[in-house]
């Protein structure tokens, strides 16, 4: 347990502390729970770069800390009435189709596509869309959806560079093994 995975681990329980914090009422303290938690998100990732305490757990557990934050924030909106079923349900089918995906492919023992400039920037866009609908701005509901919508096109392009990375594993793999029907030389 390395300090940046600690961080990714205070991710996990802020989301019942925004859960309590937004349910009493208090939106504006709550959105700062999102804040923090999306504070620790970069801090981690720096510090894991910086110290080259990147890990596979921390990679698996990074992203889904932000997604199921991201989850809780979308549905005490949808609960409260700050986001129309749509968009929630957009939303969903999104994330869980990837956090779902990712983990199919992981244990079945696939490369999965780190995370990359695409994914961390729709993460600010979803943050800069959550903070447009806590302050209740007249275009938060317009700017989620094209969030969504970029959020799409990025999996699209994750499915693609997935496909890749593991055609080539299964290329690399026959490549050093013979086909079926040949000998290999022993050395003498």
């Amino acid at each position: 347990m390395n300090v940046p995975n600690m961080l990714t681990t205070l991710r996990f329980a802020l989301i019942p502390v925004y859960i309590v914090v937004y349910a009493s009422g208090h939106m504006k303290w709550a959105f700062a729970v999102v804040v923090l938690a999306g504070l620790t998100d970069i801090l981690d990732g720096y510090l894991a770069r910086r110290h080259g305490q990147v890990t596979s757990v921390g990679a698996m557990l990074d992203p889904l800390a932000d997604k199921l934050m991201m989850i809780a924030v979308i549905v005490s909106l949808l609960a409260t009435g700050h986001l129309h079923w749509a968009a929630c349900v957009a939303f969903f089918i999104r994330d869980i189709g990837m956090i779902a995906g990712s983990a199919f492919f992981h244990f079945r023992g696939m490369k999965t596509v780190p995370a990359n400039w695409m994914g961390k920037l729709t993460t600010v866009l979803y943050y800069a869309a959550i903070a447009f609908i806590f302050f209740e701005l007249p275009f938060a509901q317009a700017y989620l959806w094209g969030v969504i919508g970029f959020s799409f096109v990025t999996s699209f392009i994750y499915i693609i560079l997935f496909a890749r990375l593991n055609h080539r594993e299964r290329l690399a793999g026959r490549a050093g093994k013979p086909e079926a029907g040949t000998t290999v030389d022993q050395p003498k």
